[in-house]
């Protein structure tokens, strides 16, 4: 053998191993998901475990659920490819595509496509319950959830736009008030230290059904117009880095999970069904239009 032909064969055996190198790489790399903080964050945590597990043997590559700190931090994290599936909201999905071309919702609850938000109050704001929009509540001291909540901001911000025709600021007579996630609105109505505060209505009736929220002191005043809201989204990263048709793969899994301990991570007894970015058009014009895309 010649010494040219001994460099090529070397040459060769480098980009082999090169390449085995890099799949092995590949494999271990893993999924990494995260899911807004809508509720109790040590609680996500436990829940999502099972989820971890469940998409790991699906899948066939190692999957870790991330938690963080908020809203936007998971908005983020999905944006810098940090996390490539997340359970979002409607807006912080719309949000998270908006930024990732090729980014796709892939599933959503049963109930996602009709989700509402309540309004509750605090027994001593002196409001009732009524099938028109509060306008009692003018002056009141109000807080939403985070602020890039679909069903604790954005839509409850967008009813009080169209019914009251004022901005919630000029409604309220003060700033915006955020208390970060629906459960702490929940405390808070419930505290006094709000008179009222709009709300997912999967977390007010769970919180009342353990106990957590007395509704004789904190009550549902109104309940919204219907809108769609949360959804599993995947980042186009998995492509590249699992093989093509890994998308389908995840969206395959998600709609498939049917055991009650996966189903109670994302509060969705009901089960699972596929979503598209489309189903998302109109959080996503009314985030632009009240200037949510940023």
């Amino acid at each position: 053998m010649t010494l040219r032909s001994i460099s090529r064969a070397l040459g060769l055996l480098f980009l082999l191993l090169l390449g085995a190198c890099s799949r092995t790489e590949l494999g271990a790399r893993g999924l990494r998901f995260t899911a807004i903080p809508d509720d109790n964050t040590t609680e996500l945590a436990e829940k999502f475990g099972p989820v971890a597990d469940y998409l790991a043997a699906e899948l066939g590559v190692p999957v870790e659920y991330v938690p963080t700190s908020s809203y936007s931090a998971s908005v983020e994290a999905f944006k810098n490819g940090d996390v490539q599936l997340a359970w979002f909201g409607g807006l912080t999905g719309v949000q998270a595509r908006s930024a990732v071309p090729g980014a796709r919702a892939v599933a959503q609850g049963t109930v996602d496509p009709n989700y509402k938000s309540y309004f509750i109050a605090h027994r001593d704001a002196g409001l009732e319950r009524s099938e028109d929009f509060p306008m009692a509540l003018e002056g009141k001291r109000f807080t939403f959830g985070s602020e890039s909540s679909t069903s604790g901001r954005l839509m409850p911000e967008s009813f009080i736009r169209r019914y009251a025709g004022r901005s919630p600021e000029a409604f309220f007579g003060t700033r915006n008030h955020y208390s970060g996630s629906h459960d702490k609105t929940a405390l808070l109505v419930q505290a006094g230290t709000f008179e009222a505060g709009a709300i997912n209505y999967k977390t007010y009736d769970r919180m009342v059904e353990s106990g957590q929220v007395d509704p004789e002191v904190c009550s549902v005043i109104w309940v919204s117009p219907e809108y769609a809201d949360y959804n599993w989204t995947v980042h186009p990263l998995v492509e590249e880095w699992f093989g093509t048709g890994t998308i389908e793969r995840i969206r395959t899994a998600l709609v498939g999970m049917r055991a009650p301990e996966l189903l109670r991570a994302v509060d969705r007894e009901g089960g699972l069904i596929t979503a598209e970015n489309e189903d998302f058009a109109s959080i996503r014009a009314l985030a632009e239009e009240l200037d949510f895309l940023r």
